[in-house]
């Protein structure tokens, strides 16, 4: 029988990877790269990333912005002090292309965190809780219970159907993956995704659902800023309080 040093030895703390994917084209923030767009005196991005950097659940860190944003981004970095990021990398043509370019920079990594960068309210309680869950399937997605009521329309707006609240989560980042199982579903998957859960669902993989925070806003619109700098005015008050 192995001695408890031997196990140790043995079975070592896997490497946990993340990757902050900001490379999107910010359509919806009329052509703004909504990432450097200012939150409570930083960029948007930088609020995540530090996050992250500060985890002491997290190793490594790759940063996915589109290529005109990258001097940016590494200035960014270097301005910050944010050690564990090693790769500032350009994007991809869809939103999985860049995931994955990011991935690449964490070949060593046996857990990857997959973190939208317009997503500044994560937390450390968020990502441990997702570190915890992974290992039961090798999937896990932050997510929140669904508190309206949904309905199912069709073409013509009718209503064709309510699902039971109860069943319905809203998924958000980060998401936490094997490498491995990861890596072979974006191998396998073709078909456009909006997120990387979706893509190891599509290999008939159980992903776990771990609960996120109503907080974990992702700003896609104008209107999405003031929100958040509501939130973070919240979370510095005295009364304040973290996810």
């Amino acid at each position: 029988m192995n001695s408890p040093q031997d196990q140790k030895t043995s079975n070592p703390r896997q490497l946990v990877g993340v990757v902050v994917v900001a490379a999107g084209s910010s359509r919806r923030m009329e052509g703004i790269d909504k990432v450097f767009l200012p939150l409570a005196g930083q960029p948007l991005v930088a609020h995540s990333l530090q996050v992250f950097e500060h985890s002491i659940d997290v190793d490594k860190i790759a940063l996915v912005l589109s290529e005109s944003a990258q001097d940016d981004g590494e200035r960014l970095v270097t301005e910050l002090g944010l050690s564990k990021v090693v790769a500032v990398t350009a994007g991809g043509a869809r939103r999985q292309d860049s995931v994955f370019n990011g991935m690449e920079m964490l070949s060593d990594c046996g857990i990857l965190m997959i973190h939208d960068g317009a997503r500044p309210f994560v937390s450390a309680d968020i990502i441990a809780r997702g570190l915890e869950v992974v290992g039961e399937t090798g999937a896990a997605t932050a997510a929140v219970s669904v508190k309206d009521t949904i309905k199912i329309v069709d073409s013509e707006m009718v209503v064709r159907s309510t699902p039971e609240r109860a069943t319905l989560w809203a998924a958000q980042t980060p998401q936490v993956f094997d490498s491995q199982l990861l890596m072979e579903a974006h191998k396998q998957v073709n078909d456009d995704a909006t997120d990387d859960a979706g893509m190891v669902e599509a290999l008939g993989a159980d992903v776990k659902v771990f609960m996120g925070s109503y907080e974990n806003i992702k700003v896609t619109t104008p209107e999405d800023v003031a929100l958040a700098e509501t939130i973070f005015t919240a979370r510095t008050l005295p009364l304040g309080r973290n996810a």
